[in-house]
Order: structure tokens, then C-alpha cells, then sequence
């Protein structure tokens, strides 16, 4: 089983450390952060009064498996940075867990009525995950991220209603 917690800062370290390339930085955070990442560079993302951040927790083992975030947009709340960063726990259906809890979250706590968000293209097995938690591609919007001259196209995905 899965919990998600308030993250602690106390674990910026553990995420850190799960993003060791500038790649991975890019698949996890898009273009607002830079690599490598920074605890500085975490604290101002999290001192973001609309960012609400989440540390994914093992509850037998009590480990800090994961991190994921909800941001508020003006009209939705936005999912993103859903990592497990632990190579262990991957393929196991925590990422489905994980986004059904932030779902619960955005409409249950913070009272959201839409739910969105984005995805590269080539990241099949998270379009899957999405989709099983009732998402579907939002064919109206996409973005192109440049990284190491590769170009990349961010997807974006709306919870069907």
C-alpha cells in the first residue's frame, strides 16, 4: 500500500538523488528546473503557495518510495512530478495508486472541478497508468521541449468526466 504525505523538506536530498541526469530532470520537472537539481531550487518550486507538494510513502516498510506534486492553475489543477524514485518499487501499479490519490486530493480537499496533466509522447507506460485513472489525451494541447538535441513532445491528458 501507498500513503502520500506532505513532503518534508528533510527528503530533498532522497529526490535529489533520484534525478541523476539531465534528461531524467527533464521527463520529471519540464523546463523549470535546471539541472543538477538543487535544494535551493526545490525550495523556491515548494514555497509556491499553489504548488502542493507530496512525498509517496511504503507503509509496511515506511520508505520514502516517491514524490508528486498538484499545481494550481487558474482554471485546473495541474498533476506533475510523479516519480517513483525508487528503482525497486517501479512496475508495480504504485503510479496508478499514486495519481487516484491526487485525484481524490484535488477534488475532495482542494475542491477542483478539472484535472490535467502532461506527458512526453514516447512515455508509454505513464500515458498508460494515466489513462487507466481516466484520463484522456487532450488533442488541442501539446508543447516541444529541446533537450540535447533531441525534441521531445509534451502531451497533455484532461480526467474524463
Amino acid at each position: 500500500m501507498i500513503q502520500l504525505e506532505k513532503f518534508n523538506p528533510i527528503n530533498s536530498e532522497k529526490l535529489i538523488s533520484w534525478i541523476d541526469t539531465e534528461e531524467f530532470l527533464m521527463q520529471f520537472a519540464g523546463p523549470s528546473l535546471s539541472f543538477p537539481l538543487t535544494s535551493e531550487q526545490l525550495n523556491k518550486s515548494l514555497s509556491d503557495t499553489n504548488r502542493f507538494a507530496f512525498q509517496a510513502m511504503e507503509s509496511a516498510s515506511g520508505a520514502v518510495i516517491g514524490y508528486c506534486e498538484i499545481f494550481l492553475t487558474g482554471n485546473s489543477a495541474l498533476l506533475g512530478r510523479i516519480l517513483i524514485g525508487d528503482p525497486g518499487f517501479r512496475s508495480k501499479g504504485f503510479g496508478k495508486i499514486i495519481v487516484n490519490q491526487l485525484i481524490c486530493y484535488a477534488y475532495e480537499t482542494l475542491q477542483q472541478t478539472a484535472i490535467e496533466l502532461n506527458v512526453f509522447d514516447w512515455n508509454i507506460p505513464a500515458i498508460n497508468c494515466y489513462k487507466k485513472c481516466g484520463f484522456v489525451l487532450n488533442p488541442d494541447k501539446k508543447s516541444v521541449r529541446e533537450i540535447n538535441g533531441k525534441t521531445w513532445i509534451a502531451l497533455n491528458m484532461i480526467l474524463a468526466k
